[in-house]
This record gives structure tokens, C-alpha cells and sequence, in this order.
């Protein structure tokens, strides 16, 4: 079996499965969460274990439930509006915890319904928005398989991710589905620097461009979600 192999570990989080659960342990007695609740998906970041690690642990986490869960559908990728979507169509991802399974089943019915570039475990691109929540996924739901997809920001990612959802609905599977943004990247560095810098910037990011995105996100709006970019 191909075998997706780790490209971030000893750097964006441990190597090591003592290290990651130690770490993972740590995550989850801060702040609040696990969050109470029947959850079907959840938006986490991608920033480095040592920045983000317990934002995205708890949401992880928090999508746990008392039936079995099948598949977890991750979604991501550092991609542009006109970017090719891609999917990772076989084997299995390498994390600290052991290997987690591609879902071949389901992948299978989703590239038969949508045009998709398919991909296999050597020539996945090494991705840190979807490589960093492969140790939480396979520590929380040791048995789960998993389908990844990189899908750029336009309204073909609403077809993948109902077209993904609704095979799943089809083969009877249990899911949950997961989001990786860091939402925006702001200043010089990255050639965004819409409201100036200093203090005035970081109010604009936090309580108009994020807020605006995050709003559309509870709603469910995925129309305004897309075309804000």
C-alpha cells in the first residue's frame, strides 16, 4: 500500500507519538472544550501546533460521537481561485499514531461524479493546512478512514463537498467533515495590506474581514462564504 509520508513532523508538531499526545493532552485542559454537542464538521487552523495545535484539537475532538464514525472528509490547500482542485485517491497517511486509511470506496464515487485531478500518496503535495490535522484524526478516531481534498476558493468547492456528502449519504457512512483556513493572512509579508498597519489593521482583520467571514460560515451561507475569496 502507498503510503502518504509525514513532511512536517519534528517541526510544525512532534515527531513522536508520546510527544504529540503529551501535547494533545495539554490542548485539551485549556481554555474551554471539547465542546458539547452533536457536530457534523468544524473549521480549524493550520498554523503550527505551537500556535494553533488547541484551536484545532478541541474542534477535532468536538466532533466525537457514540456511533462509529466511518470517514472524516478533510478539506484544504493553499490555492487560488483558479487552482485545480485535487484529491488523494488511494493507500493510506503516515501520522505519529499509525497510518490512516484512504476511504478508496468513497473516493471512487466522487471522482465518478465530478471532474477532480486524482492523486496518489506519491505526488500529494505536502500541505501543512491538511497535514497538521492528520495526528488529531488518527489519536481521536483510531479506526476512521479518511478522503482529503484541496479545493480552491470557488463555487466548485460547494460541488465537491455535496457531491462528496451525498455518496457518503448513499454508502450509508458515518462522517464528519472538516475545514483548514487560517482565515487571513495580513501585512507586508504576504502582500495584504488593505487597512495600513499597526493596531487599525489588526481591528480590521479581527472585526470586519474575519468577522464577516465567520459570520457567513455560521450561517451556512456557502454562496457568501466563496465570494469573499
Amino acid at each position: 500500500m502507498e503510503t502518504k509520508k509525514m513532511a512536517f513532523a519534528g517541526s510544525w508538531y512532534p515527531v513522536g507519538a508520546s510527544e504529540c499526545e503529551a501535547s494533545i493532552q495539554g490542548f485539551l485542559k485549556e481554555k474551554s472544550g471539547p465542546f458539547k454537542g452533536n457536530f457534523l464538521g468544524g473549521i480549524v487552523p493550520h498554523a503550527g501546533w505551537y500556535y494553533s495545535g488547541s484551536i484545532a484539537c478541541r474542534v477535532i475532538a468536538s466532533l466525537k460521537s457514540d456511533d462509529t464514525i466511518d470517514t472524516i472528509l478533510l478539506f484544504g490547500a493553499h490555492m487560488h481561485k483558479e487552482s485545480e482542485p485535487f484529491i488523494l485517491t488511494q493507500g493510506a497517511i503516515e501520522t505519529p499514531f499509525g497510518e490512516i486509511e484512504v476511504d478508496g470506496q468513497l473516493v471512487d464515487k466522487i471522482c465518478a461524479g465530478i471532474n477532480i485531478r486524482q492523486r496518489s500518496p506519491l505526488n500529494f503535495p505536502d500541505e501543512n493546512t491538511l497535514e497538521l490535522q492528520y495526528p488529531f484524526i488518527k489519536y481521536f478516531y483510531p479506526d476512521a478512514k479518511i478522503v482529503v481534498c484541496g479545493v480552491a476558493p470557488s463555487f466548485f468547492a460547494s460541488i465537491i463537498g455535496s457531491t462528496a456528502v451525498e455518496e457518503a449519504r448513499n454508502l450509508s457512512k458515518n462522517i464528519r467533515v472538516i475545514g483548514s483556513t487560517d482565515m487571513t493572512h495580513y501585512g507586508p509579508d504576504f502582500g495584504f495590506t488593505r487597512a495600513g498597519t499597526g493596531k487599525k489593521a489588526v481591528e480590521w482583520v479581527k472585526n470586519e474581514n474575519d468577522k464577516s467571514a465567520i459570520e457567513a460560515m455560521m450561517g451556512m451561507d456557502e454562496s457568501n462564504i466563496i465570494a469573499q475569496g
